[in-house]
């Protein structure tokens, strides 16, 4: 199983990089998790765009799905014919929000996409075997562990603390979890976690590998959000960059 990061920016494309889109490839079979702003650009950089076979939304904003309502353009007008509908893993409301975007009239986009609405549980994508489970965010949102031969990749997508983040990531090989906010201010409730918060998970978890990401540089400095992180966790840890990639 290999991850490669197209986008890692928290909550608005940064200056080095497009919002959250991360491909989890396995025998050949290409998974594309979330799918923010920007990150069609970096799709072309490090993959086919036109090889996807699947996708999974975690949650429903811009940051995070957006450029999947570009990518109808690539699937439904290619030059050499339309493409097969790809399956996209979303809460519900993903196809009309979709729409909504990529349309004024919301022009359906069922010929682009066969929409699955997603729920807490355990399920098979390709030859991946997919657990998601709320997470603390204030609209539907899910964290996602991804298992392949024995191998486990958790993504925590956008999180407060909460047990269900604990779950998804116990054991797991890489822990890639979001970083947005720095420790020691007041930050809003229920919304993000600090580097502090992002290490005391990956140690409650017992994860191999620390993967911050979601860091927002207009809001904390890098280097602050990675000292805490390794004060509150013993294990390594790194900061992804969009074309980096991990072999699980």
């Amino acid at each position: 199983m290999r991850l490669t990061v197209l986008g890692c920016a928290g909550s608005f494309p940064g200056p080095e990089s497009a919002c959250s889109a991360y491909l989890v490839e396995a025998d050949g079979f290409r998974l594309l998790i979330d799918f923010g702003s920007g990150a069609l650009s970096a799709l072309q950089r490090y993959s086919d765009m036109r090889g996807i076979d699947a996708i999974l939304l975690t949650h429903l904003h811009c940051d995070h799905m957006l450029d999947a309502c570009t990518y109808v353009v690539v699937r439904r007008y290619d030059p050499a014919g339309p493409l097969p509908p790809v399956p996209v893993y979303a809460p519900m409301g993903a196809a009309e929000r979709i729409a909504a975007a990529y349309s004024t009239e919301g022009e359906p986009v069922d010929d682009v996409y066969t929409f699955y609405g997603l729920q807490p549980g355990t399920f098979p994508i390709g030859p991946l075997t997919i657990t998601v489970d709320r997470v603390n965010h204030p609209i539907e949102t899910y964290g996602v562990r991804v298992e392949h031969n024995g191998r486990v990749l958790t993504y925590s997508a956008d999180t407060a603390p909460c047990e269900s983040l604990l779950r998804l990531a116990a054991g797991a090989d890489l822990f890639l979890c979001e970083a947005s906010y720095q420790d020691g201010v007041v930050n809003p409730p229920d919304l993000h976690l600090t580097g502090g918060e992002a290490g005391e998970a990956a140690t409650k978890a017992d994860v191999g590998k620390l993967l911050l990401t979601h860091l927002v540089p207009a809001w904390a400095s890098e280097a602050s959000i990675v000292e805490a992180a390794t004060a509150a966790y013993a294990g390594p840890v790194e900061v992804v960059r969009p074309g980096a990639r991990y072999d699980l």
